[in-house]
């Protein structure tokens, strides 16, 4: 019984952190990846993290109200290393997204 109980724990478990991907994460990595290949070119080889974090939601400057998701996604070209981030607003099931922010990181 108490092998069950704790298959089933696991099983939840597994399945909560499935569903936990942030919303619109699918789609920032796949901008993430356009926005390195235009500013590197379509030859270069770029390399993405496998997940987007997601980071404080902003509010929308024109209307205060309205939330828009902020999602982080590092990249990497060459020796190269990228901080992207790609701000969504998310309506009726769909990501729009609102503006992007990409950061070499560095040490001069």
């Amino acid at each position: 019984m108490k092998k069950l109980v704790l298959a089933l724990l696991l099983c939840g478990c597994a399945k909560a952190s499935l569903a936990a991907e942030p919303i619109c994460s699918a789609d920032a990595l796949k901008q993430a990846g356009k926005l390195l290949q235009w500013h590197y070119g379509p030859d270069s080889v770029v390399t993405l993290a496998s997940q987007a974090k997601p980071l404080a939601p902003l509010s929308n400057p024109v209307n205060k109200a309205q939330k828009l998701n902020v999602l982080e996604v590092m990249g990497y070209v060459q020796k190269t290393n990228y901080r992207m981030r790609l701000i969504y607003f998310y309506s009726g099931g769909r990501c729009l997204l609102m503006g992007q922010e990409i950061l070499e990181l560095s040490s001069l």
